[in-house]
């Protein structure tokens, strides 16, 4: 459903969520071994998401990624994927037609529009706060 890059970037960003619950900052190599990435195809997908905001990264000695906790509540996956795709899972085509519409569908508009409605209030309802607590208290994981 999402990319490549969608994907890693959600998993790194509830990784560095987690960590930074724990006030931990966390470096590209840890981060990368840990979601199961590449990791110069990390550091592009962290660059685009410390540019957005939603992730901060720090020089240096003693330097990394880490989230604020204060924000981990405001930042949805909604904001993650849009960072990474653009707006394109909200609004466009099952089938990937460039023009699919109510007045002009593809033959699995209807059934299609359900599902990406769906899909958008879980990314729009769904915040880092509630997806690191899981990965703390061990109810869910990032890798197998």
């Amino acid at each position: 459903m999402f990319s490549k890059t969608c994907e890693y970037g959600i998993r790194a960003t509830i990784f560095i969520a987690s960590q930074s619950y724990q006030n931990h900052r966390v470096g590209l190599k840890d981060i990368a071994k840990k979601i199961d990435s590449p990791e110069a195809f990390t550091a592009k997908i962290l660059q685009i998401l410390s540019k957005n905001n939603i992730i901060h990264s720090i020089k240096g000695v003693g330097g990394g990624f880490d989230i604020p906790k204060d924000m981990m509540k405001q930042i949805t996956l909604a904001q993650i994927v849009i960072a990474l795709e653009g707006n394109q899972v909200f609004t466009g085509c099952g089938l990937g037609l460039h023009h699919c519409s109510e007045e002009h569908p593809c033959p699995v508009h209807e059934k299609f529009k359900f599902i990406r409605n769906e899909l958008s209030y879980m990314l729009e309802t769904t915040n880092l706060e509630e997806l690191a607590q899981g990965i703390k208290s061990g109810d869910t994981f990032l890798r197998y």
